[in-house]
């Protein structure tokens, strides 16, 4: 259930704004002031859609209070169409804009776009037992600590979990890391390269777990 929070103090246009995006994945929380909108915790929204001007106060500073502690995709809705409102919002961490009056086909096109994005974020970041990897930041931790890979390792390590429970080949795997540049690889460099990926992955090199070997053929991402 995608859940999305509106802040707008015109009740019509609040109203509006909801049956606009209504679907059957959607939820939607609706406030009217930033007052209600604090009774609300950033991280259990999916997407805010915030009015600037509100009865009690400036979305551009609830903007700031959000961006302290969450990275939920924020709409900014103006009534101004001034650049300095939009430039302070998007440089204070806003992720779109729109200007009232506005059509209700494009908020849901930009609607859309932002909770694809965040989908996107989510699936490149994945925790597995004592493991996280955020392929989108490209940083890596096992057991609690930052673990660096180096380009092929993770493009090895990205290609095995996109592919969990699938045996793939070891041309297979070898055209997909080296991104179809494989006049000077041989086999020895993706042996080498699981190695090394299963080292830094703490792997008992007896008894892999993660990266299993499917002898005659290639390797497999073990773990679903």
């Amino acid at each position: 259930m995608t859940k999305i929070l509106i802040i707008e103090d015109d009740s019509k246009l609040n109203n509006g704004i909801s049956l606009a995006l209504k679907g059957e994945d959607k939820e939607f929380i609706q406030c009217k002031n930033l007052k209600q909108a604090r009774e609300h915790k950033q991280d259990e929204v999916d997407l805010i859609l915030l009015d600037i001007n509100l009865p009690d106060g400036s979305g551009i500073d609830y903007l700031q209070e959000i961006r302290k502690t969450s990275d939920v995709p924020v709409i900014m809705i103006t009534a101004n169409n001034l650049e300095t409102d939009i430039v302070t919002g998007l440089e204070l961490g806003a992720d779109d804009y729109i200007t009232k009056p506005f059509s209700l086909m494009v908020l849901r096109a930009r609607v859309g776009v932002q909770l694809r994005k965040k989908q996107e974020k989510k699936e490149s970041c994945i925790k597995i037992d004592h493991f996280v990897f955020d392929f989108s930041k490209m940083q890596f931790v096992v057991n609690g600590v930052d673990v660096e890979l180096s380009k092929t390792e993770q493009r090895l390590l990205q290609v095995l979990i996109q592919n969990k429970g699938l045996t793939l080949s070891r041309s297979k795997l070898i055209d997909e890391v080296w991104n179809g540049d494989t006049e000077y690889v041989d086999e020895h460099a993706l042996t080498v390269t699981v190695k090394r990926l299963r080292d830094k992955l703490q792997e008992d090199s007896s008894g892999p777990v993660y990266i299993k070997t499917v002898y005659g053929i290639g390797y497999t991402w073990a773990v679903k």
